[in-house]
């Protein structure tokens, strides 16, 4: 008979202090997520927004801020040149009951009001000397920036492509040099910088999605978290 008196009567039981809950992935970035205004967006909007002011005040004010008007100086004269450039801010518009010039003033309107409210947000609610937003005035800010950058871009692109389908009508008659000076270099900067701005906030927003859904692998969460870290 096969001894078994040096056997041990009970096995111990498994020891469960050692074990250890799932780690994320070494590369995984901090779970901390926050909304930081870029400074060029910041810029932009302390620049843009009392020129888009002006712009939507000349086209709801018109036909008194239009040479002759009695609002048109001298708040109002830079526009009897460009009036000449470009005629969708001139008599022949208005005169030809052309709706597509107040439509866009409408649009800037809403457009500024909104850019007005993100600038509020980040100075009442952001935090440091970067303006960090967290939580939901973070995403709150981050939702609306992108959205109207979104609207800037189209409504821009919207005013070029309404040019050239018409065959140039409001802006053909200019010569290259002032065409490239006086309309195609202004309009263009809002065309470069919201283009920007979306890339930022776009940025942001696949970093909190990935942060939520602990996405750490996929190439969009990579470029994302790359970017923010840069």
């Amino acid at each position: 008979m096969v001894s078994t008196r040096n056997h041990p009567s009970k096995f111990p039981p498994p020891s469960l202090s050692s074990s250890k809950p799932p780690s994320l992935p070494s590369s995984a970035p901090s779970t901390a997520w926050s909304h930081i205004p870029s400074t060029l967006t910041l810029l932009w909007l302390i620049v843009s927004l009392p020129l888009v002011i002006w712009d939507t005040a000349y086209v709801m004010l018109r036909p008194h801020s239009m040479p002759g008007g009695k609002f048109q100086s001298p708040i109002f004269t830079p526009y009897v040149l460009y009036g000449t450039v470009d005629y969708i801010y001139g008599w022949k518009a208005y005169n030809a009951r052309n709706g597509f010039t107040a439509a866009q003033a409408s649009l800037n309107a809403i457009e500024t009001t909104g850019y007005i409210a993100y600038l509020w947000i980040v100075w009442r609610y952001g935090e440091g000397d970067r303006r960090a937003l967290q939580g939901g005035w973070g995403g709150l800010a981050v939702l609306t920036g992108f959205a109207l950058s979104v609207m800037t871009v189209s409504k821009t692109v919207l005013y070029g492509l309404n040019e050239y389908f018409s065959d140039f009508e409001n802006i053909g008659h200019n010569d290259p040099m002032s065409l490239l000076f006086l309309w195609i270099i202004p309009n263009g900067a809002w065309l470069i910088f919201p283009t920007y701005m979306i890339c930022v906030f776009a940025q942001d927003i696949l970093q909190g999605l990935a942060i939520a859904s602990g996405d750490f692998t996929s190439k969009p969460a990579k470029v994302a978290g790359s970017s923010k870290d840069e």
